[in-house]
């Protein structure tokens, strides 16, 4: 366990120590700071509606930090040649994997709570409301949900390696998921055998982001 731990500290260090984070969060706090201090005609359900636009730059943001940190983890131990004296060591592969996985998992949970708080902040001192239960309960399931993304990535990371690639598939597979994943048991309605059993087969297979 301390191993593992001790993997995914480098981990959360290295996402600090690079600018993704810092130019996704300045540019998402702009963007926050603009829409929050618009009000079109004094009418208060328009802000609602830009503030909805800001929490989907947050859930963009989380979703490039989530799969470019990862997507770089493996390829890089390859190739700078620390991986090979990480696993001589008593160190197993399923413990660097592992590592990795916590590691990233947490940076990103990091990333969010910085990102919620401050939209929260934002949001409180417009609407005088502090509805924490529900952004605790939104940051939650999208860290829940970028969980399964880091898995995927680091399957990819397996098979593809570069991390470009890596990072591009999986861009298009969760957004294909995302956007007809969902859909896939109705248009598995409309075929005919034996395709709709294929298309139900994906459907109850893939992840329902």
């Amino acid at each position: 366990m301390n191993t593992i731990l001790a993997l995914s500290g480098v981990v959360i260090k290295e996402l600090y120590r690079r600018k993704d984070f810092y130019v996704l969060f300045v540019l998402t706090a702009v963007i926050t700071l603009l829409l929050g201090s618009v009000s079109f005609f004094n009418d208060a359900k328009i802000v609602r509606y830009l503030k909805e636009v800001v929490l989907l730059l947050i859930w963009v943001a989380a979703l490039v930090i989530a799969i470019t940190t990862t997507a770089r983890q493996i390829p890089a131990e390859r190739e700078n040649r620390t991986i090979f004296p990480l696993l001589a060591k008593p160190v197993s592969r399923g413990q660097v994997i592992v590592g990795k996985f916590l590691g990233c998992w947490l940076a990103c949970g990091l990333a969010l709570l910085v990102f919620y708080l401050f939209f929260g902040i934002v949001s409180g001192s417009r609407e005088h409301s502090w509805p924490v239960l529900n952004y605790f309960q939104g940051l939650w399931l999208q860290w829940v949900m970028l969980g399964v993304v880091i898995s995927l990535v680091l399957l990819g990371s397996v098979v593809f390696t570069a991390p470009s690639s890596n990072a591009t598939i999986i861009f298009i597979i969760v957004i294909g998921i995302l956007l007809i994943g969902r859909y896939l048991n109705q248009v598995a309605l409309q075929q005919r055998e034996p395709l709709r059993t294929m298309v139900y087969t994906m459907y109850f297979l893939i992840p329902h982001l």
